[in-house]
């Protein structure tokens, strides 16, 4: 086991304050559901950074917690996605699934392109919105690792189109006359964060919200080839680059293939039914953590000197995905 030498700072202050701000997150995000604990813990981290900015010797904890502690968080939610639950449903939304994933990934590319926002931002805005939203820039963000403030930013702006899908989906799907199934899939392939998701679908009707978030859960097994194969393309470009320090074992997502352990345990039959509550609260916890420790390292003036843009191209991504999903539905008859 290494020993943390004599000039290597502890990192118990900056995780005890991260601990802290998520805590009181954590229950206001109890208290609101609709926003949620991990959207309360990066706001409260950055008004506590900005109203009382830490001390350099929290910093290291603040990083630990921001980037060991989120794959720790990816690698707990492997632990409640059953592979073989998802099969069934996910054969059947697998064509408006893949059409809205492609679709979000080329309006992130194109659109950023044109509205000029950095590669970086249009991958956490292109990933989130296209898969499900903080959960799949969560296991991006050590891939690419992006600066703490895009990350808030990113997460910051899907949630604000997802709090206006859980208003505006559940009318627009009775003014269109959807199904109840017609409607889960819409939700479920164009609502990104999963408790957005159960709200939509469940102000419609207990079938739709059944269904949407089946297919919620469908959808985040996407986030096992999206993160591999932005892994691999990193990895390329490093290759290209010439860079001196080249490893494609040290680009690798390894929590990916964790998660998939976990996931393979889960579907295996091998975690007792009253476990699934307790690993799911600890995986929530460990999100709402490592989403507030970005918070804490997110700044402000940098975000607020991006400008309009990223918001413009969360939008333009969010709409490509929802009227694509819709035509696919319509196109194949499940209207």
């Amino acid at each position: 086991m290494p020993v943390r030498s004599a000039t290597t700072p502890s990192r118990l202050p900056g995780v005890l304050l991260a601990v802290a701000v998520a805590a009181i997150a954590f229950g206001l995000g109890r208290l609101v559901p609709l926003i949620g604990g991990a959207v309360f813990g990066i706001v409260l981290g950055i008004l506590v950074r900005h109203v009382a900015p830490p001390p350099a010797s929290f910093q290291h904890g603040i990083r630990f917690a921001s980037k060991q502690v989120l794959q720790w968080s990816i690698i707990a939610l492997g632990f409640g996605l059953s592979l073989t639950q998802v099969a069934h449903t996910g054969l059947e939304s697998l064509s408006v699934t893949l059409v809205t994933v492609t679709i979000a990934g080329l309006a992130a590319w194109i659109l950023g392109r044109l509205l000029r926002v950095h590669d970086t931002l249009q991958v956490l805005i292109g990933v989130g919105t296209a898969i499900c939203g903080g959960s799949a820039i969560a296991a991006v963000v050590p891939i690419i690792k992006p600066d703490e403030h895009d990350t808030a930013f990113a997460i910051s702006t899907i949630f604000l189109f997802n709090l206006v899908a859980v208003l505006l989906f559940p009318l627009l799907g009775h003014l269109l006359g959807l199904s109840d199934l017609g409607f889960g899939l819409w939700a479920g392939t164009a609502i990104n964060d999963t408790s957005s998701v159960v709200a939509a679908g469940y102000s419609f009707s207990h079938a739709a919200g059944d269904y949407a978030t089946i297919v919620k859960l469908t959808r985040a097994t996407l986030i096992i080839p999206i993160s591999l194969g932005i892994a691999l393309i990193v990895a390329w470009r490093q290759k290209r680059s010439g860079a001196s320090d080249f490893s494609l074992a040290r680009i690798f997502p390894w929590f990916i293939l964790w998660f998939l352990v976990a996931s393979g345990i889960r579907t295996a039959g091998l975690v007792p039914e009253a476990l699934l509550p307790v690993i799911h609260f600890v995986a929530e916890c460990l999100i709402v953590l490592a989403l507030t420790a970005i918070g804490l390292s997110a700044d402000l003036r940098r975000m607020a000197a991006t400008g309009p843009r990223p918001i413009l191209l969360g939008l333009g991504v969010w709409a490509a995905v929802a009227i694509s999903s819709l035509l696919v539905q319509h196109l194949i008859g499940r209207w």
